[in-house]
């Protein structure tokens, strides 16, 4: 039987992700942001704590506007534009720099803008799996900050973690880079799962953990990437026939289980290849392929280098 660890921690366990605050923006309209480009390692994110901000749509749609308490997260690391509402020319700005954080402000006395402005960053070996699953923009909301205002569970916990950013950004503590990075940290965790019970996302993963009935074949990927799973195992896992499941997941998460595996199996194989001396026969059957072959054109197919060369370039000293 699949182990009963969700999908969420079994993903977090082979995808680390450090969090990192970067600025706490105290700004009076007319103020622009221009954010990018980032590398590819890098999600960015932003927390407004109070006032306003609209984000720029690459697309050219209309302008997208942020409140008091939403979380902004860009998991493909798109260059992006947040400004105030007016559009006029920016008042111009000054950064101070501190132990902890920077804090920029301008000279601007319009609706005024708190935020805090960070970064989630991934290694090499794992962007592919996040950049591929999730979609190019997310936006929750910690109820405007306030504990007391947030639903029960996931939005709760998320407007008490955002609390306690607001109070260690405000002041230089003992430990204070170290506090800060840890509940960013600990926010991207709270966002996604936050955004799985409570956003209509047209597709990827967190789509597929918002269908309950499908939560059975995801948890048990994501424990057992080396079983050799078939369509009929995985359909009665979810009490479903073979053709309603294969309809429904791919409907869900935009691709085929047979995909969402092969991810996992090759962000595992990073993880040995990078942390291990194991021979690549035995990283292919920790993996699930009983051919090294097989495993090695997959690997190159997914990854875009042999898992030799892969291993030479990316080994963990």
């Amino acid at each position: 039987m699949p182990d009963a660890t969700d999908w969420l921690s079994r993903l977090l366990q082979m995808v680390p992700v450090r969090g990192q605050i970067d600025y706490r923006c105290f700004l009076g309209a007319p103020w622009r942001l221009d954010n990018g480009p980032f590398e590819r390692t890098e999600i960015p994110y932003h927390i407004v704590l109070g006032g306003s901000a609209y984000l720029e749509d690459a697309a050219g749609g209309p302008p997208i506007r942020l409140l008091a308490g939403d979380i902004l997260l860009l998991p493909h690391g798109d260059t992006h534009i947040l400004r105030d509402a007016s559009n006029l020319p920016p008042s111009s700005a000054h950064a101070t720099v501190g132990p902890a954080l920077t804090v920029v402000e301008n000279d601007g006395v319009g609706e005024r803008l708190d935020m805090l402005c960070g970064r989630f960053v991934l290694s090499s070996a794992h962007e592919k799996l996040i950049r591929a699953h999730l979609p190019n923009r997310l936006i929750v909301n910690a109820a405007e900050n306030s504990p007391g205002a947030a639903r029960p569970g996931a939005g709760q916990h998320l407007a008490n973690l955002v609390g306690l950013l607001r109070l260690e950004s405000a002041e230089e503590h003992l430990g204070g880079l170290a506090m800060l990075n840890a509940l960013s940290t600990a926010m991207f965790a709270l966002v996604l799962r936050l955004a799985s019970e409570t956003l209509k996302i047209p597709e990827g993963l967190l789509a597929l953990a918002g269908n309950p009935r499908l939560a059975p074949a995801l948890a048990a990927l994501f424990n057992q990437p080396a079983y050799p799973w078939t369509l009929p195992e995985l359909a009665a896992l979810c009490h479903m026939s073979r053709a309603t499941f294969i309809r429904q997941f791919q409907q869900r998460l935009g691709k085929s289980a047979s995909d969402l595996l092969t991810d996992i199996r090759m962000t595992v194989a990073a993880n040995e290849l990078r942390g291990s001396n194991a021979p690549t026969g035995v990283v292919a059957d920790k993996v699930g392929y009983q051919s090294e072959a097989a495993f090695q054109r997959a690997f190159k197919l997914h990854m875009g280098e042999t898992p030799s060369k892969y291993r030479k370039q990316h080994a963990i000293p």
